[in-house]
């Protein structure tokens, strides 16, 4: 059957077994009772001695997902949940049988836990199946949390909620006492009931245990397999005003010949956010300052498209997950760093407007910011509206809208403004045959034609695809179309790559081999990737072969992938400063190998390595990650890529050098800094921030960066001249009414 045939009548089969699981999978689910308390009784100390913790009976018989699914989690687990006027209390009990071998290295907020033992939980405050909130907290106090999407990434951590907790060691294991206000969060009043999960770790071990929905396809920000939580009366959030105030001051350098370039500033500017329904949040901000976001990631880039950074900005964090858009598909219709960025330098936000949440069976979200002129660079408008509509248990149907326009209304060739429109259709469940996970994909995206050229039609300024997507434990399998018009390029988006028709199917086994005891998991697996131009032309043929993939027991990994690739280059493109790769069609054949140890170490390290042809000669590419941590609260990271490139006529390196140095007092103290080097820019930057939290939703931040360009050859030749350096000092103040 052709892979677009199969594309189409794959969902059919969606359907109808679809709409059977749905009717016939009916689970009793897990069920706590909560009760509500006086205010104040809860002193958080992290140690559960208050009589009104006994008041409910607690979440307990936690049930293995890892190593051995469906047996008795090795370690006894105990979590009680409480409620006041104001306030969510969740208190656990992580029994351990040896205390001495907890792990918790890190402290830094949101920081992943792969190193730790943890206690994650999350609160489905709809009671529909799809979206809510993630928490998690280890021995050491971290806190992290998130907003669970709905989309097949899960959740999104880039939200950073107000709340706190405390955590205490003890000779029978760690205790936790959690605070949550519940003007934190979106719900509905008129539910007593909200959805809610709990999940731990126990890092030496490599034991994950739930309380709900133990098996391995079903993950824990999945609420439509939470237990549930009832008992809750009468909740509110107050008046629903919460107000937060900066102030920041700025120093800038950028030295000329003729002056040192130093220019300082002093800003002012506010947020306030309101609670238009106990679901719907409305934000306002003025004079937005972004002082305390951190830098890019470096990386060098020998492909001929370009490279997609990720959101650091606290404005476009939040509530961000609605606009994902037909995850895992290469579609952004909306990126929100088009939006006061360019060229990875900041452009001054005059004032931004916020609408996210919940409305029913629809979640909204809504963004209007203006830009100031700088420059070069006209003062814009951006528009941004997204919709989406739930229907049967874990599916949607969306929408979405942007438009980017000068304020001037000066338009030339060059001009960005624009609108678009997109819709996409995302059909989920995980009772397909009972337990299994099943996920279809439809989309397609529009926008209108640049000033200069009218005469475009809809398919070449616009991109469709579909994608059958079936994530399971020990089987995986996908397939998916995609295709981009030659002229497509949103202006409130990202799109690497025009012009183009792809299919691509995977196939993938993981067995989990009971008889080695070493081992946790294989992977062996092959995807295909097949590309055209829209006239059917070849583009790109690609295989790559995962003959192994091995996750051992104690969380270390070894693998190889070989990779064979026909390409045809439409257009000659400079790859390194004088050296040009010509149209020509190319084959080429790449080896490669990874070693990871497992994070749960005090020292660990990952390295990759890769050899073949590249183009019409050789490459061979090396990446070592080196991570140390001697106590609790102090990481030392190093990184380092060297590609090594041989042509007939020519060859050269590129390197990248990375060092992080984090050191965290306490979990709501950071001082991050960050040293980044290669040698195709010659560029040398520094980042060192100093964050404090003075109290949940209050923030003190000093910020230096230092930029400079060698003259030398080497970053070890230390022949550098300062291109900017910057000093802030912000500090922000939340008040809540």
């Amino acid at each position: 059957m052709p892979p677009i045939k199969a594309v189409i009548i794959f969902p059919l089969f969606f359907f109808h077994s679809f709409l059977n699981s749905q009717e016939t999978i009916l689970k009793e689910k897990r069920t706590i009772h909560t009760t509500k308390i006086d205010q104040g009784k809860i002193i958080l100390d992290g140690i559960l001695n208050e009589d009104e913790w006994r008041l409910v009976s607690p979440a307990t018989n936690f049930i293995q997902r890892d190593p051995t699914e469906g047996a008795p989690s090795s370690e006894k687990t105990e979590v009680y949940v409480i409620y006041d006027d104001e306030n969510l209390y969740i208190g656990a009990m992580l029994f351990d049988s040896d205390p001495s071998g907890i792990l918790a290295y890190q402290k830094r907020r949101d920081q992943s836990l792969r190193t730790d033992d943890r206690f994650m939980w999350i609160l489905d405050t709809f009671l529909d199946g799809r979206t809510g909130y993630f928490f998690e907290v280890n021995p050491a106090g971290l806190m992290g949390d998130g907003l669970i999407t709905g989309s097949a990434w899960g959740k999104n951590k880039d939200w950073n909620g107000i709340w706190d907790a405390r955590v205490v060691v003890t000779e029978e294991g760690w205790s936790v006492e959690v605070e949550i206000p519940f003007r934190t969060l979106n719900f509905n009043p008129n539910l007593n009931t909200w959805g809610i999960n709990f999940q731990r770790t126990v890092r030496r071990k490599n034991e994950d245990s739930k309380w709900s929905g133990y098996e391995r396809n079903k993950q824990l920000t999945t609420p439509i397999h939470a237990g549930l939580l009832k008992g809750l009366e009468n909740l509110t959030h107050g008046k629903g005003i919460e107000l937060k105030p900066y102030i920041s001051m700025n120093k800038r350098a950028m030295p000329t010949e003729e002056s040192n370039g130093e220019k300082s500033s002093r800003d002012i500017g506010v947020d306030l956010s309101l609670n238009i329904t106990s679901g719907l949040k409305g934000s306002l901000t003025y004079n937005t300052d972004f002082a305390e976001a951190e830098v890019d990631q470096r990386r060098v880039n020998l492909t001929r498209f370009p490279l997609r950074y990720a959101e650091k900005r606290g404005f476009f964090l939040e509530g961000a997950g609605v606009y994902t858009f037909a995850s895992r598909n290469d579609v952004t219709p909306f990126f929100s760093r088009r939006i006061g960025m360019s060229e990875g330098q900041q452009i001054p936000i005059n004032y931004g407007a916020r609408l996210s949440g919940q409305l029913g069976s629809y979640e909204l979200g809504f963004i209007r910011a203006s830009t100031k002129e700088t420059g070069d660079i006209l003062a814009e408008n951006f528009t941004v509206a997204r919709v989406k509509r739930a229907f049967f248990k874990q599916s949607y149907f969306g929408m979405v809208y942007t438009d980017r326009s000068s304020k001037s209304g000066k338009k030339d060739s060059t001009s960005l403004d624009q609108s678009l429109y997109g819709v996409d259709l995302d059909l989920k469940t995980s009772e397909f045959m009972g337990d299994k996970n099943l996920h279809f994909q439809a989309f397609t995206v529009f926008h209108t034609a640049p000033i200069n050229e009218q005469n475009l039609e809809f398919k070449d300024l616009s991109t469709r695809g579909l994608r059958l997507n079936y994530p399971n434990d020990i089987f995986r399998t996908h397939v998916s179309y995609r295709e981009f018009g030659e002229n497509y390029n949103p202006a409130v988006g990202f799109s690497r790559r025009n012009g183009f028709k792809r299919v691509q199917p995977s196939f993938s086994y993981h067995p989990r081999p009971k008889s080695i005891k070493l081992i946790r998991q294989i992977e062996i697996g092959v995807q295909y990737e097949y590309m055209t131009d829209l006239n059917d032309r070849m583009l790109k043929k690609e295989t790559t072969l995962t003959p192994f993939n091995i996750r051992f027991e104690s969380q270390d990994e070894i693998g190889v992938k070989i990779v064979r690739l026909s390409e045809y280059l439409d257009k000659p493109f400079a790859i390194y400063e004088d050296i040009t790769i010509p149209v020509e069609e190319y084959n080429s054949t790449e080896f490669q190998f990874k070693v990871e140890t497992s994070e749960k170490r005090m020292i660990s390290t990952e390295i990759e390595y890769q050899t073949g042809d590249f183009w019409s000669g050789k490459k061979q590419t090396i990446k070592t990650q080196l991570s140390l941590k001697p106590f609790s609260g102090f990481n030392i990271q190093t990184e380092y890529e060297k590609n090594r490139v041989t042509f007939s006529d020519n060859d050269f390196d590129t390197e990248l050098y990375a060092l992080e140095l984090g050191v965290y007092p306490t979990p709501r103290t950071a001082i991050f800094n960050n040293i980044q080097y290669d040698n195709v820019s010659k560029a040398l930057g520094l980042f060192a921030k100093l964050q404090h939290t003075i109290r949940p939703g209050s923030e003190f931040y000093l910020v230096y960066t230092h930029n400079w360009t060698s003259i030398g050859d080497q970053i070890f030749d230390f022949d550098l001249v300062t291109k900017s350096k910057v000093s802030a000092l912000k500090i922000n103040y939340t008040f809540r009414f």
